[in-house]
């Protein structure tokens, strides 16, 4: 079971680690944590135009989480909230099955299609969406 989520482009995206690291004075952070397994991700973001101009993320957290957290380092940048909240809806739909949407623009989605199949591995997938989306969320407040 186990070996089936461990493939190699998902421990690819999660060994980049794009966009880990830390923002100082960011504009939002957000924390979120998965007490089914112990997973914690930080993510902290500056806007510009109510797009995302700068994004880190910290996480202690398994390879699922991590390689989604790499993805939204990857391709967040210039994304506004509502672009976020439907990316995050295209891959919880696919995690329950639905035939991935097109997603030329997050092409790596495709990769989380075998955490399908392990219903307690989803919050793992979209827990750095879910803590993206409130930080963006936070940031709207303050404007």
């Amino acid at each position: 079971m186990i070996d089936e989520l461990y493939q190699k482009n998902l421990l690819r995206l999660a060994a980049n680690a794009t966009g880990d690291g830390t923002l100082e004075s960011p504009d939002a952070e957000e924390t979120l944590d998965n007490p089914t397994c112990g997973d914690r991700i930080t993510i902290q973001i500056r806007l510009k135009d109510n797009e995302i101009s700068e994004l880190n993320h910290q996480n202690r957290s398994c390879m699922l989480c991590q390689a989604s957290a790499s993805l939204i380092g990857k391709y967040a940048i210039g994304k506004r909230l509502e672009d976020i909240l439907e990316t995050r809806q295209i891959l919880q739909s696919m995690l329950h099955g639905t035939s991935l949407q097109d997603t030329s623009e997050w092409q790596e989605l495709e990769y989380f299609d075998v955490v399908s199949l392990h219903k307690s591995r989803h919050h793992c997938v979209l827990l750095p969406f879910d803590a993206l989306i409130r930080a963006l969320e936070a940031a709207k407040k303050k404007v």
